[in-house]
């Protein structure tokens, strides 16, 4: 696995996926992508050779509407997946008031969201093109979720804390080995 396009065949090989990812575009969301670890744990199991799917704690689905920054929309689209697929562990959120949440300047896009998030594996997403093609997003690449190394993102450097906590919490070389902290 070397390339974004290797990344693209991985999940549109994969039945499960490309069933959550359109489910997901049958909301017709703004800016919408699926990231973090649903492509993360795909990738790393992939590497490691597993045959089993790491579970997931969540599939982290995000969008960006300026028009509607109501947590209760948000709600609404996860129920709406929840009739679709309810053995999921659905999270939806808009991007476009997250920079409240996290205390940031005001993100423009998902993918500017998504860039901030706390390490460089993790801020990579996919969704659907009209013709019903993976597309991704990698804000700052993928060698090192293919090297399988963690480090923090340019945006959590200024908070190194709440990087080395939230890592902790993961415990990521306990599921995969091979995973290198920085």
């Amino acid at each position: 696995m070397k390339t974004q396009q290797d990344i693209i065949k991985l999940i549109e090989a994969d039945d499960w996926m490309m069933r959550v990812l359109r489910a997901v575009a049958t909301l017709q969301l703004p800016d919408w992508w699926i990231g973090a670890g649903f492509i993360r744990a795909k990738v790393w199991d992939t590497l490691h050779g597993y045959t089993k799917r790491t579970p997931l704690g969540d599939i982290d689905v995000i969008y960006f509407d300026p028009a509607d920054i109501n947590e209760a929309a948000e709600k609404q689209h996860e129920a709406a997946l929840k009739k679709l697929m309810p053995a999921e562990p659905w999270s939806v959120k808009n991007q476009a008031r997250m920079h409240l949440v996290n205390g940031d300047k005001p993100y423009t896009s998902s993918e500017d969201a998504l860039s901030r998030w706390p390490d460089t594996p993790t801020c990579i997403g996919a969704r659907l093109s009209p013709d019903g093609h993976v597309i991704l997003t990698a804000p700052h690449g993928i060698s090192d979720l293919i090297t399988m190394t963690v480090r923090p993102s340019p945006a959590f450097m200024r908070d190194l804390e709440v990087y080395r906590k939230r890592l902790s919490r993961k415990n990521w070389p306990k599921k995969w080995p091979r995973v290198k902290i920085l």
